[in-house]
């Protein structure tokens, strides 16, 4: 992608005024997109995007600048262009201690003929179209997306990754002529084409459309007060947003979160236990090095109700005097990077799963969650349920719609009262400052003793 001698030029071009640190970035990602709707494959993409970061340091001042031309010429202007925003004492140059984590997929996706990502496509939206007349739009996408990586430094780091990912999404809307519903899947893996081995696409189809019809015939959900079992898999959004972007450092360095300081203090239920770890093999989320170079790790955050660590990049460690945690990451790069998560989820725990629910006098079952939004500084945060039940005499009532659940982040793991065995992980994209990454977010099945339910429904 580049030599050692010309990057070392381009370091030392970014330090011509003074920076006491030089990065660049460098990034060739080629991906495919089919999308069905219809039946028919309405859209076919590919795309090449292939570019350069420069980011330089002087104490805690940054200045970012990218280019789409990596030749020499290019390269240096934009070097140049970052160095020309900041002034300092300057710096050294290390020599480069390269690293290569580059995996090679089993099936690279440029191997593949169309044909087969087509059939993958199709065989979801028959999954979904064909599993009730009342089902009348689906969409589904098979995308596969391979990165190239290379991250060099002023500090020695000439590191290199190959960051493979897959995923198939669906979405089906039911109708029943006076309102409709919507239900989504959307599975995925960090792996070559062979991660399609592992998805069966029409059942992927069907539980999106089986989510939307369900809801098609639920009443509104009440606004209450009360217990709330939340499953596993894509149910740990919650944790992810209402706690885990507060254990950035994007947040904890300049002030803006609920966590700050509390290292080593309760801050949850004594059998919440939560990491974040980007080194699992496969998954969604991970990756063999962050964005800066570094490698990535297991990064403990609580531990038995305790706060045990942050997710730090190195701007946030400049600012906070605490290392880095390989959690830096960007979209791609015409970003320059920040601390993000990669696969956080809360750990196993030995409450049955069943149990949560005949335990329960009265309450809510969210069996999946949507979207939803969160304030760091507050960990004030507002979540949509895709899918939920209502919960009488420890039993499912019936489906509701409309359900959202409203609380803040430290409320919430202060308040899980039982955590289940099993840990799944459910696959989405995050968004920050830093752009939109691909993160895994996971629990077992959980249950908050008490929890703020919204809703416009009356008695059930």
């Amino acid at each position: 992608m580049i030599t050692h001698d010309r990057a070392y030029e381009v370091l030392r071009a970014a330090q011509e005024t003074g920076a006491d640190f030089a990065e660049l970035f460098m990034e060739d990602t080629r991906a495919n997109n089919i999308t069905v709707t219809r039946g028919e494959v309405e859209d076919a993409a590919s795309s090449h995007r292939h570019g350069a970061g420069i980011r330089v340091f002087a104490g805690i001042r940054t200045a970012y600048a990218y280019t789409a031309d990596t030749s020499r010429g290019a390269l240096l202007e934009t070097a140049r262009a970052a160095a020309a925003a900041i002034r300092g004492d300057g710096g050294t140059c290390a020599p480069f201690s390269p690293r290569d984590c580059r995996v090679i997929p089993r099936i690279p996706f440029a191997d593949v003929r169309n044909d087969r990502r087509v059939k993958i496509a199709r065989d979801a939206y028959d999954g979904a179209a064909g599993y009730s007349s009342e089902i009348v739009q689906a969409m589904t996408d098979c995308i596969d997306v391979d990165s190239d990586i290379l991250v060099c430094n002023t500090e020695g780091v000439f590191a290199r990754d190959r960051r493979c990912r897959m995923r198939l999404f669906v979405r089906a809307v039911a109708s029943d002529g006076k309102s409709t519903q919507t239900g989504h899947e959307g599975p995925g893996y960090g792996m070559g084409f062979e991660g399609f081995d592992r998805i069966d696409a029409a059942d992927v189809g069907k539980r999106a459309a089986e989510c939307a019809v369900t809801m098609l015939h639920a009443p509104e959900c009440p606004a209450a007060s009360l217990p709330v079992v939340i499953d596993g898999g894509f149910g740990g959004v919650i944790f992810h947003e209402a706690c885990g972007h507060s254990l950035e450092a994007t947040s904890v360095s300049r002030g803006n979160s609920e966590f700050c300081g509390k290292l080593g203090m309760k801050v949850a239920a004594d059998c919440v236990s939560a990491v974040d770890d980007g080194t699992m093999p496969g998954e969604w989320g991970s990756l063999r090095i962050d964005d800066e170079g570094t490698p990535t790790r297991r990064n403990l955050l609580i531990e038995h109700g305790i706060l045990r660590g942050y997710l730090v990049d190195r701007l946030g460690g400049l600012r906070m005097n605490m290392p880095v945690t390989g959690s830096s990451r960007r979209q791609n790069y015409t970003y320059a990077p920040t601390s993000r998560m990669t696969n956080t989820f809360i750990l196993p725990g030995e409450d049955d799963d069943d149990a949560m629910i005949a335990d329960c006098p009265e309450g809510l079952y969210a069996k999946s969650m949507g979207g939803g939004s969160v304030n760091p500084l507050t960990g004030e945060f507002n979540f949509s349920v895709s899918e939920c039940y209502w919960i009488r005499d420890g039993k499912i009532l019936t489906p509701v719609r409309g359900a959202t659940l409203i609380g803040r982040g430290t409320q919430v793991i202060a308040r899980i009262d039982r955590v289940g065995k099993t840990m799944t992980m459910g696959q989405g994209m995050c968004g920050s400052i830093s752009g939109s990454i691909p993160t895994n977010v996971g629990q077992p099945r959980i249950r908050v003793s008490e929890l703020t339910i919204g809703g416009k429904g009356g008695n059930l």
